[in-house]
């Protein structure tokens, strides 16, 4: 019996597989876009070193306090209040010009004082924060369609730093305690 002779499989030649791999990522890594999280903008006041404490005395009745505890409940002004519920009583208490002797004497002596607790979760925090900005930016837009006709964000940047003096931000965030925690 003759033996069968075997048939040899022919070899791949595989030495420029590591050179496209490379060049491909190369490719990739140039051609994505990545999402880069912006965090929360906020423009903070300029350092100034050796700047002795000042002393600012604030009525009572322009400050409107905000406490979200551990357990990410709302206590605006010492009651228990939904979120949603929070941009219509900052609008209520910055947009008061003195009608309201339980709100501020005007926008610009308004302040909103948030504070919150350590184990206060990052969302409930954004939400908070997010009301907040909402009512500013919904008074800002109201005062700019009357004075302009247009939308705050459709103005010169001259119109709208004078929409920000008439409606200017003032909010106070406070380090967080743990005034909500129960152990």
């Amino acid at each position: 019996m003759a033996r069968k002779k075997e048939r040899e499989v022919p070899e791949i030649n595989a030495s420029s597989m590591a050179d496209i791999a490379f060049l491909l990522l190369i490719f990739f890594l140039v051609t994505t876009t990545m999402d880069i999280d912006k965090g929360i903008l906020v423009t903070l006041p300029p350092y100034v070193p050796n700047q002795e404490e000042i002393d600012v005395k604030i009525k009572q009745k322009n400050v409107l306090e905000i406490l979200v505890n551990a357990k990410d409940q709302l206590l605006v002004e010492g009651e228990i209040m939904d979120v949603k519920e929070l941009k219509e009583l900052a609008i209520k208490h910055v947009d008061n010009n003195g009608r309201d002797p339980d709100f501020s004497d005007s926008p610009q002596d308004a302040v909103v004082s948030l504070q919150n607790d350590k184990g206060t979760s990052y969302n409930r925090y954004i939400e908070v924060y997010n009301e907040v900005r909402a009512a500013y930016n919904d008074l800002r837009n109201k005062k700019s369609q009357s004075k302009f006709g247009v939308n705050y964000n459709d103005l010169s940047k001259d119109q709208q730093r004078e929409i920000r003096d008439i409606y200017p931000l003032k909010l106070s965030e406070a380090d967080p305690t743990d005034f909500g925690n129960e152990k």
